[in-house]
């Protein structure tokens, strides 16, 4: 006959209770404990300043041209754009088609979104996604467009506009030609 173990009621009741409580209690202090620790990583990270100020000041300026130069061709601020870029020629083209955009668009909503920052000395490489609507007359419904392109910079102190690359949003005229109406009376 296999072996059976049998408490009785009472005891095994008691048994029972009794480790409860001390599981309870060993599961209050590790929760008491944890939340300490939780309260100290909050506290303790909202008043720490940067690990690397000198960079993290060169980020936010970064973050701050990109911002401006968005800002400033949502606003069809030629002025502003110009002042961010530096006298290149490569830039002319981006400068020319950003005038064609100003003179087509009656309105330009544009979104930059910083994927990433590459920065090897004082050049920096701003891979953004953007998204825009543009539109020229407030009738018409508009263009809506995305993509990826990349914004080179250059600077330390003060960051200046220097190329760019990929599908960026400055060129949206040339892009977006609305055929001319049809002649009366011409042969199609």
């Amino acid at each position: 006959m296999p072996w059976q173990v049998r408490l009785d009621a009472s005891s095994s009741l008691f048994l029972y209770c009794d480790m409860f409580r001390r599981v309870q209690s060993a599961w209050c202090v590790a929760l008491f404990l944890c939340l300490a620790w939780m309260t100290d990583l909050i506290l303790g990270c909202s008043s720490k300043d940067p690990r690397y100020p000198l960079d993290h000041a060169r980020y936010e300026r970064i973050d701050k041209a990109v911002e401006s130069l968005r800002k400033a061709y949502a606003e069809k601020d030629l002025a502003s754009i110009q002042a961010l870029m530096l006298p290149m020629d490569s830039l002319d083209r981006v400068e020319q088609e950003v005038q064609n955009d100003f003179q087509t668009f009656q309105d330009i909503s544009l979104e930059f979104s910083i994927e990433r920052i590459m920065i090897e000395g004082e050049t920096i490489d701003v891979y953004v996604h953007w998204q825009g609507q543009w539109t020229r007359t407030p009738a018409e419904a508009g263009v809506r467009e995305r993509g990826h392109g990349m914004l080179r910079w250059e600077g330390v102190q003060s960051i200046l506009l220097k190329g760019v690359d990929g599908d960026l949003p400055f060129g949206m005229a040339t892009r977006h030609t609305t055929p001319s109406a049809p002649r009366p009376g011409a042969v199609r």
